[in-house]
């Protein structure tokens, strides 16, 4: 009867929609830790240039890459080998993908050879085959030099061109939150945090819950979703719904980021079996993040139930859709295009304001008053009434007598006087009458020093700037006090005084008694002799 049994062929490795694979030496050395903690329905690959490194992985899928090229070896620190070693494996590659991928998880260490370089070619193959690709890497530590962190930035910014979305691990922000640690542990904790993020956006997918969230809810997140970020928590006791969604947001994933600005949240909520999620704690959850993210985002939520909880809760967040990706810049790069763009942003700010300052004042000062000032660089409104037939340039101005217009007293000077086009936006405000002949408007009283316009405005602001520090002053040493005590505050500001009286001359009314109640006796309608 044994002869007659139907054999079947069943397959001995399960085939998953979703792959994970490690590039080069730091990605196999993440998916290795991913592959001993477990992650439920996700097939795990190392890829790598280095033999030796490929036969001590416990990983069942491998693939070596650029085996003409490297000949087992590694990519010596040099992306571009790393990146020649991947186009010569493309085919074998497409082969591990296979059909039946769906998303695909790229891991690697940025700032080395075969990861910084072959990374961004496996995820271009991926694209091609309408694969949902999300890189996530590492950044590398600062103690690892700076030809490394340049690196790493270029092949960051090469994953993102070629990726959906890409989450960024500093590995810096790593050394800050767990201190001085050893080399091994310091590596640890960089592939613990890429483990978190891989299983946690896969069991999102994997993992069935009670409001399901599945591939095409992670696919409207993250295709084509650019810069991403990453937070989880898992919490337990009192009021462990707003500690798990603070602590989700606060996670090193994160960097500190906000998530205000996000197009699209992705949150998964998982609950234990010994305490499962109340409708109060999902709502304070779901409310929550909306608020940190914003009224715009798009809130994806799902709630499942994972016994191993035990009273626990789990809150993942994931945000794409921002409108600037510096999360992919290691912190030092990260800190100087921030200064550079506030230092940028700050420049066109103090110009804008100086000017809308500047202008609104003279605008309002003068809108009643035709007459000119003789102060510097003002901007004066005057009206144009139609010349007497005696000057003889009736033809060079308005025809009708009611006709206004206005123009602007300004420096006469053959050369540029710099201001750059200043006046270019009130020319639309404001109508100027025969530009040609403007000098016709300057008088005698209303000459300019012959200095620039731009440089007159900033003179003022920083005048403005440096009175206003003035009156902020609270301190002052022993010599400002006895100043301010012995010299009357005209003197000290320079304020001439005319035809003061004299301190022993009264000013009381002559109706008024004097200080010994005595009657005035410079008044000759009143006597202290009463009739």
């Amino acid at each position: 009867m044994s002869e007659n049994a139907y054999k079947f062929d069943i397959p001995k490795h399960h085939k998953s929609i979703i792959k994970v694979i490690g590039v080069g030496g730091g990605g196999s050395n993440a998916v290795n830790h991913m592959f001993n903690q477990g992650i439920k329905d996700v097939e795990f690959v190392v890829c790598n240039t280095d033999s030796q490194a490929l036969k001590t992985s416990a990983v069942p899928g491998k693939i070596q890459i650029g085996v003409n090229l490297t000949e087992g070896l590694g990519a010596g620190a040099n992306p571009e080998v790393g990146k020649n070693a991947a186009l010569e494996s493309k085919e074998e590659i497409r082969d591990l993908l296979g059909n039946d991928t769906k998303m695909v998880f790229i891991t690697a260490g940025m700032g080395g050879g075969t990861g910084t370089g072959a990374a961004p070619v496996i995820a271009r193959i991926a694209k091609e085959m309408d694969i949902l690709t999300v890189g996530i890497v590492t950044a590398p530590f600062g103690f690892e030099g700076r030809k490394k962190a340049t690196q790493a930035e270029i092949g960051i910014n090469s994953l993102k061109e070629n990726c959906d979305t890409v989450l960024v691990i500093l590995n810096d922000k790593l050394r800050e939150i767990h201190g001085n640690l050893s080399i091994g542990n310091a590596f640890a904790q960089a592939d613990n945090v890429l483990t978190t993020a891989a299983k946690g956006i896969a069991e999102i997918i994997t993992v069935a819950g009670y409001v399901n969230v599945d591939f095409q809810d992670v696919r409207t997140v993250m295709h084509n979703a650019g810069a991403a970020v990453m937070g989880s928590a898992e919490t337990k006791g009192e009021n462990r719904a707003r500690k798990a969604a603070e602590e989700a947001l606060a996670s090193p994933l994160l960097d500190n980021r906000d998530i205000l600005g996000a197009q699209k949240i992705l949150l998964s909520i998982i609950s234990g079996d010994q305490a499962e999620l109340q409708m109060d704690e999902l709502t304070e959850i779901t409310e929550y993040i909306q608020e940190q993210a914003g009224d715009d985002a798009e809130v994806i939520f799902g709630h499942g139930v994972d016994p191993d909880l035990g009273d626990s809760i789990r809150v993942t967040v994931i945000a794409t859709g921002f409108d600037h990706d510096e999360a992919y810049l290691p912190e030092e790069r990260r800190r100087e295009k921030r200064q550079e763009r506030e230092h940028e942003h700050g420049q066109e700010q103090e110009e804008r304001k100086v000017y809308d300052l500047e202008a609104n004042k003279q605008i309002n000062m003068f809108a009643n008053d035709n007459s000119v000032n003789n102060t510097p660089g003002e901007i004066t409104k005057r009206e144009i009434d139609q010349p007497s037939s005696s000057n003889g340039n009736s033809g060079n101005v308005a025809n009708s007598s009611q006709e206004r217009g206005y123009s602007f007293t300004s420096p006469v000077n053959a050369t540029d006087d710099g201001d750059d086009g200043l006046f270019s936006e009130l020319e639309e405000e404001f109508e100027i009458v025969d530009e040609n002949d403007t000098d016709q408007h300057i008088n005698d009283d209303g000459m300019m020093d012959i200095r620039s316009t731009k440089d007159r405005l900033r003179e003022k602001a920083e005048e403005r700037v440096h009175k206003l520090k003035g009156l902020n002053k609270s301190e002052m040493n022993a010599n400002e006090f006895k100043e301010k005590l012995d010299v009357p505050a005209y003197l000290r500001r320079d304020v001439r005084l005319q035809n003061v009286p004299h301190s022993s001359e009264a000013h009381v009314s002559k109706y008024n008694l004097n200080d010994d109640n005595q009657i005035l006796g410079n008044n000759r309608f009143l006597h202290d002799n009463v009739d």
